[in-house]
């Protein structure tokens, strides 16, 4: 797989949706000589084209991570009274929240046309796998067909339905994990085991994901018999980050001392830097996505511009602290340095 991207390290940098990763961040993970991804997730068709075509511009490998559909319908009276106290903190902003639920599918059907329109050397998909219909064409377009994971039993599913490699989360990654049953407790199996455990089972290509933040960490993987390692929170500092600032600065924060997984923001687990928010609304938070996702966003947006990171969804992996403030190809190289 590696010198079918070109890739000189066995090194992806991970789709991060919600602005962290930039056209600018995937051509800096190629230079590196590792595989950059687009993040198609909450981005409009319009949006993810333009991002596209500013990647095709350099003439190299790359991907595209989308979210494929996987509805979790949330409860309408718990969503109401859910809001009901979001609203009560928006109300400092000035922001006017959704009053009923918001369902979609992040626009999945026009983003698959772009693909097929014009296709690309990789696809990965997260939360849902695609109807097979879709796999097929994509890798009748010659695309190559990824799929997240987070057990061996999804990786089986995954196989079944004919995709070519399969991205490997652990339950340490940060921002949202790619289970396909969220309503369940992730596991938290270290993900050297996870490794072992799928390709043991599953004889497709596995890229592993999750808690990735030192060079020893991506060569244990590696010797595991990953194909290559995806690193996210690592280079949410980086150059060529888009992450906020109220994020950013978050990481460094020593008052900052933990992740957490939560679903008080998007109605799906996700892990990020335990603040107020989660403290204060975990427990009482419905299940429910996109929904939940579409209620908090101005907040969290409102918040992200005005320096106030409690409200904010501060996405981290464990490995947080290993975030740095440099390029990102410096990063990748650094990372590779005990393979």
């Amino acid at each position: 797989m590696l010198a079918q991207f070109e890739m000189s390290i066995p090194l992806v940098a991970a789709p991060m949706s919600g602005g962290p990763t930039t056209p600018a961040m995937v051509s800096a993970a190629t230079a590196a000589g590792g595989l950059g991804m687009l993040a198609a997730g909450y981005k409009t068709t319009e949006a993810v084209e333009a991002e596209l075509k500013a990647v095709r511009a350099e003439g190299i490998p790359f991907g595209i991570n989308l979210f494929a559909p996987n509805p979790l319908p949330v409860d309408p009276d718990s969503y109401r009274a859910y809001a009901a106290q979001i609203q009560r903190e928006a109300d400092q902003f000035g922001l006017a929240l959704p009053a009923e639920p918001i369902e979609d599918t992040d626009r999945f059907d026009e983003k698959i046309a772009l693909l097929l329109d014009d296709p690309v050397p990789m696809v990965s998909f997260t939360f849902g796998i695609p109807p097979r219909g879709v796999i097929a064409a994509l890798r009748q377009a010659k695309t190559v067909v990824v799929q997240t994971v987070t057990t061996a039993d999804e990786a089986a599913q995954a196989h079944a339905a004919g995709v070519d490699v399969l991205a490997l989360q652990a339950a340490v990654a940060g921002g949202h994990s790619g289970t396909l049953s969220p309503l369940r407790p992730l596991q938290s199996v270290p993900l050297v085991d996870l490794v072992k455990q799928v390709t043991a089972r599953v004889p497709l290509p596995v890229l592993a994901a999750g808690g990735l933040a030192t060079p020893d960490a991506v060569a244990g993987v590696i010797r595991a018999g990953a194909a290559a390692a995806v690193v996210g929170t690592v280079l949410l500092r980086a150059t060529e980050s888009g992450a906020s600032a109220t994020h950013q600065a978050a990481l460094t924060d020593p008052a900052r001392t933990e992740t957490v997984l939560t679903h008080a923001f998007t109605g799906r687990p996700a892990r990020g830097l335990r603040n107020t928010f989660i403290d204060d609304h975990e427990a009482g938070a419905p299940f429910g996505y996109p929904a939940i996702h579409h209620l908090t966003s101005p907040l969290r947006k409102a918040a992200a511009a005005a320096g106030k990171p409690d409200y904010v969804h501060l996405w981290a992996g464990t490995g947080y602290r290993h975030a740095t403030a440099e390029p990102a190809a410096d990063i990748l190289r650094r990372l590779a340095s005990n393979l």
